[in-house]
């Protein structure tokens, strides 16, 4: 008997579908008419032991305890899915080939991996094991998947990464935790004061955010703009570019401090003679922004809707689980296989047939054009989230699914349009020995744009007459324009992801720093969101309508921290080994050495920590009040998206936890 172990139901569901039938549904499983066996898991089935399951002491949180570092360690059984997990032992006992059906990334290899492990499945049956890739759960692709099944130990080195990424993030988390959580007590704190290889550098973005916000003082500064005309009476602006001899009056980025060096400047250029120096004009072209990963989608969702990361991801999650609309959500990746094409008359006609408001530009894109989007070098175990073939009913879609669905389908139709075709012009004019500069862009053809109505952009609001190099124009006048430096932004849930994805500006080793532009940033795909939403849950961040604060409590844990523990760089350098471990550049050993040796020293220091800046600070409130206080701050809007979500995406079934990240 074959048995599929699938991560989910509905991805069972979806294997069982193409498979031979009659078939009959049993408790835990469903048997097919060959014999062979569709079983599930329910998210994660297994949990790493707590520490009072290794020693019984560690159940009290004692100083001289740490760190807490297993010999043996341990997984058991998640008490409410249980019955699933003997249900799974039980045909893994009687199977004579096995095939991993488990997400595709890494945390779904690593969770059908310790499942078949745990269950103590024999060793040949080990081996033999076959690994399915799932991303689409349309009847089609999951087909043509099975068969094109590969060997599961070609993919032991990305469960071993997960393995010690999970192992690894327990021990921080726990030691650090608990360290941290016991200097609080000492000056009267009473909630926990959590530490994350991930949670607590993204808090640390936010404090450090808040702070330069609070010591922000303004700068006056000044840019000249002069008022020019042709011999035919066109006008059009251009503004000053400070020469060398300007420099001891501006500040670092450039800007004109001086006023009354701008003032002498207008003055000069006033009723005075100008003459086109150097003119350069380009013909440019923009290709179709690529489809969605995402992080991408939830920072466009965020912008748009102003919805959360967490809510992005549950509704995503429905639209592949129980509507089929959308490839696997959890992609990290926003390139496709050349062979999906092929498939892009059938996905533009469902997504014609789907939604109304994109009928017309299906009906208008061109199914033969191939952007570069279509790149195999650049797709490993999935793709970039993408719509499938599916027709459904939209009537049956909530608000937040509906839109959800059209930004991923406009982003993919946007494949099939040509470039946004522009002519760039820039001029450099003279005028009383100073420099001006204007710039406009023309738009010879909007391309994909036509699928994402915006407003201009200055340069292209800006019009200039045609130039040419050794012209002679007029200045009218010269104008004082006073400016303000402003205020670095607070974060949103939008640019709080891009910062997690951009991490790299915000890390100071320039080494790491060049090594990171070329990754995914700070957390996965599958793990932001969460980590965002575990922030807000312990009482760390806040929002102030859209934008993200840090608690009282948020800051004196950054600010009692070592600075290793509050910025991306050392997470960033775990990201990059694990990587290395799945593409077996390195062992499970040397990264767990290291780490270890890298905990030691950090709860040693933590010993020596002054907790006085958790005094006074109240505890976040506990989680039957916080959910009434958060459930009275909520909007109708978001309630009502809230409630779209509970009823149709069942978040549940991931069975996920983050607690240690």
């Amino acid at each position: 008997m074959r048995l599929y172990i699938a991560e989910k139901p509905s991805l069972a569901r979806a294997i069982a579908a193409v498979l031979p039938k009659p078939q009959q549904k049993q408790n835990g499983f469903i048997q097919l008419a060959n014999g062979d066996c569709v079983t599930w898991c329910i998210g994660h089935l297994l949990e790493q032991a707590e520490p009072e399951h290794y020693d019984a002491r560690f159940k009290q949180w004692r100083m001289e305890h740490l760190p807490i570092l297993p010999e043996q360690w341990q997984w058991k059984a998640k008490s409410k899915t249980a019955s699933q997990l003997r249900v799974i032992k039980g045909l893994i006992k009687q199977a004579s080939s096995l095939v991993h059906a488990g997400d595709p990334d890494r945390e779904g290899q690593l969770l059908v991996d310790l499942v078949i492990e745990h269950c103590k499945a024999k060793l040949s049956l080990k081996q033999q094991c076959q690994r399915v890739l799932l991303s689409d759960l349309n009847p089609a692709a999951v087909a043509r998947a099975l068969k094109q099944l590969q060997s599961n130990q070609e993919f032991s080195a990305l469960s071993t990464s997960a393995l010690a990424r999970s192992r690894a993030d327990w021990l921080y988390g726990i030691n650090l935790t608990r360290a941290y959580t016991l200097k609080g007590q000492q000056q009267g704190y009473s909630g926990v004061l959590s530490v994350g290889r991930v949670q607590t550098p993204i808090l640390g973005l936010v404090v450090r955010r808040d702070q330069e916000i609070a010591e922000f003082v303004s700068r006056p500064f000044y840019q000249v703009e002069a008022k020019l005309h042709t011999e035919l009476a066109e006008s059009f602006s251009a503004m000053w570019q400070p020469s060398e001899a300007c420099e001891p009056y501006q500040d670092e980025d450039g800007r004109v401090l001086s006023r009354p060096l701008a003032e002498h400047v207008a003055k000069r250029i006033t009723l005075q003679a100008a003459v086109v120096t150097r003119l350069k004009q380009q013909d440019k072209q923009q290709a179709p922004p690529l489809p969605y990963n995402l992080s991408s989608l939830q920072i466009d969702a965020a912008k748009r809707f102003a919805y959360s990361a967490k809510q992005v991801l549950d509704i995503c999650q429905a639209l592949y689980e129980r509507h089929t609309l959308i490839t696997y959500p959890r992609s990290d990746s926003r390139y496709l296989p050349k062979q999906h094409h092929r498939d892009a008359p059938q996905v533009l006609a469902a997504i014609k047939a789907n939604s109304q408001d994109l009928a017309k530009a299906c009906s208008n894109a061109d199914p033969s054009l191939r952007s570069k989007a279509w790149n195999d070098a650049k797709v490993d175990a999935h793709h970039a989230i993408i719509p499938t073939e599916k027709y459904y009913a939209a009537a049956k879609l909530g608000e937040a699914e509906r839109r959800i669905y059209q930004l991923i389908a406009r982003q993919y139709i946007a494949q099939f349009y040509p470039h946004y075709r522009y002519a760039h012009t820039e001029a450099m004019i003279s005028i009383a020995d100073g420099l001006f500069k204007a710039s406009a862009n023309q738009i010879q053809d909007l391309g994909w744009k036509v699928l994402f109505p915006q407003k201009k952009s200055a340069d292209e609001q800006a019009l200039l007459p045609a130039l040419k190099e050794g012209q002679s124009l007029h200045c009218s006048e010269g104008v004082v324009l006073d400016k303000h430096t402003q205020p670095p932004k607070a974060f949103t849930d939008a640019t709080l992801l891009s910062a997690m994805t951009g991490i790299a500006r915000f890390v100071k080793d320039p080494a790491l720093k060049a090594v990171l532009k070329e990754t995914d940033g700070l957390g996965t795909e599958a793990t932001r969101a969460g980590i965002i939403e575990l922030l807000f849950k312990r009482g760390f961040l806040f929002r102030q309508s859209k934008h993200i604060y840090a608690s009282d409590s948020g800051k004196a844990l950054v600010n009692a921290l070592p600075a290793i523990c509050t910025w991306p760089d050392m997470t960033a350098q775990w990201e990059m080994q694990l990587d290395a471990i799945s593409q077996r550049k390195q062992s499970y050993g040397q990264f767990m050495q290291g780490m270890q040796g890298q905990l030691n020293t950090l709860v040693e220091q933590s010993t020596s920590v002054n907790a006085q800046a958790f005094a006074g600070i109240a505890a976040p409130a506990s989680k039957k009040r916080y959910r009434k206080a958060k459930s009275s701050a909520v909007s109708g809007k978001t309630k009502a998206l809230a409630s779209s979500v509970k009823a149709k995406a069942k978040p549940k079934s991931r069975g996920r936890k983050l607690t240690n990240q």
